[in-house]
């Protein structure tokens, strides 16, 4: 046994069959091996600080020289004398676990209710289908494949500028469902979502770092559409045209209730017969984004719940025709509503805006207008029917100029909108008499919660 060296290395015969070994006289472990193909790789030889004798492949000759090759020996011998073990080292790097693989164990562990999310609960159904839309819309198609130990917060930042581009953008194909268009919003809110897995995993062992800290989201753009009062005479013209073309009465029926109570797309589309209380003039609803919560609606609104037909085993308002469950097809029949009355960028959650806008041209305060809303914490413990006079007065008076300009009847707009009118309808507070009721109800100033359900923060509006 010599020196390895260039020459030497160079004339080592080929084995026929099996492999050779052949080692250095200098550095103790340090070999090559030679395969009946003639390939010849540098070896490292040691025993761990449990005594078990281990063999690691440094590098291949030809792309290492022999004296880089024994460079690297002599670095792994010295982790080795610190206690290290590269092939067990090298072994936990192969097995680390994917971006796939961690995003399916924290859906796994969220829907079974073992991941608690904001205010230490289990993180709700409907967190969890946005979670998984971004998973398998963003997430998978752009990082699915990569070792979250190897991804950088520059690389995550990266993929967040891939989706606002567009990069993971996917038609829809022939299936149910909606076309993946991406956008600037929808990267934003998939780094948190990103984000928010990460720390889970990290909190429960899984991972050991998040790559995703210190990414910043992009800024999206607040939404401040809503429809004017001529916007919304068109639109009620396209619901009548829509209703005599045979279109979905009960997505008709449900389009409307948003229009006149200012509810979230999820609350109007999943609500139930048995929340509506129409002595108390309100729906209760046991859960929401901001928890459980009393909601007073007006006249009109509840006119409409009354007049909604209730199918036997169908919890629901709106029930869908295909399954047991309710209609969830709003976002399409509002997009064919204003197709018809030629409308550009409405959703449903410009209606809640639109909700919004009107209260405050009837002058009513923002503390008045988020208790109409549900963005104060009027908790469902709290007694409803003592909700104030003031409230239910301001949702009939919001639903009835709504619906005025939705049926086109204009001889009140007028008077609505300009109270020193006579004959003037909308009743009117001052600010000192609407804070000394809210203050009697227990309602709370404004609170922007904008911590998404996994435990992150995004930045949301409405």
């Amino acid at each position: 046994m010599s020196k390895l060296t260039k020459s030497r290395v160079d004339g080592l015969p080929v084995p026929k069959t099996g492999q050779q070994y052949h080692w250095d006289s200098e550095l103790r472990g340090f070999g090559v091996r030679v395969l009946p193909s003639g390939l010849k790789a540098f070896m490292l030889q040691y025993r761990n600080e449990d005594g078990r004798s281990r063999r690691i492949v440094l590098g291949r000759y030809g792309v290492l020289t022999v004296e880089q090759a024994r460079n690297e020996a002599r670095a792994k011998l010295g982790e080795i004398a610190r206690g290290g073990d590269p092939v067990r080292e090298r072994g936990t790097a192969r097995g680390a676990p994917t971006v796939t693989e961690i995003c399916d164990w924290y859906l796994g562990e969220a829907e079974s209710g073992r991941l608690l999310g904001r205010r230490r609960r289990p993180i709700k159904a409907s967190t969890l289908r946005m979670d998984r839309s971004r998973i398998e819309r963003h997430i998978k198609p752009l990082i699915g494949s990569r070792k979250v130990r190897s991804l950088s917060a520059p690389e995550i930042a990266s993929m967040q500028a891939d989706i606002a581009t567009g990069k993971s953008s996917k038609k829809r194909g022939t299936g149910r469902g909606r076309d993946t268009v991406g956008g600037v919003g929808a990267g934003s809110r998939t780094i948190s979502t990103l984000h928010a897995i990460f720390e889970h995993a990290v909190r429960l062992g899984r991972i050991d770092n998040n790559p995703a800290r210190g990414v910043r989201r992009l800024a999206s753009n607040q939404r401040t559409r809503r429809l004017s009062a001529g916007e919304l005479i068109v639109f009620g013209e396209a619901m009548r045209q829509a209703t005599a073309q045979g279109d979905h009465p009960g997505g008709l029926a449900a389009v409307r209730l948003i229009l006149l109570t200012g509810f979230r797309l999820m609350e109007a589309q999943s609500l139930q017969h048995s929340w509506i209380d129409q002595d108390a003039e309100c729906v209760v609803f046991p859960d929401t984004k901001s928890g459980g919560q009393v909601r007073v609606v007006g006249k009109p609104a509840l006119r409409l719940l009354k007049d909604q037909p209730e199918l036997a085993g169908n919890p629901f308002v709106f029930p869908s025709d295909r399954t047991d469950s309710h209609y969830k097809q709003v976002p399409d029949l509002v997009a064919r509503l204003c197709h018809i009355a030629r409308l550009d960028g409405v959703t449903p959650h410009v209606f809640r805006h639109t909700f919004g806008s009107v209260a405050g041209e009837l002058g009513y305060s923002e503390l008045t207008i988020a208790g109409l809303l549900g963005h104060g914490k009027r908790g469902v413990t709290q007694g409803y029917i003592h909700i104030d006079e003031l409230l239910r007065s301001a949702a009939d008076a919001v639903a009835t100029r709504i619906q005025e300009l939705l049926d086109g009847e204009r001889s009140n707009m007028t008077a609505l909108a300009n109270p020193k009118v006579v004959g003037a309808t909308a009743p009117r507070f001052t600010r000192q008499s609407e804070t000394d009721l809210a203050r009697r109800a227990g309602q709370e100033a404004v609170v922007a919660d904008t911590e998404s359900e996994s435990g992150d923060r995004i930045p949301v509006t409405g």
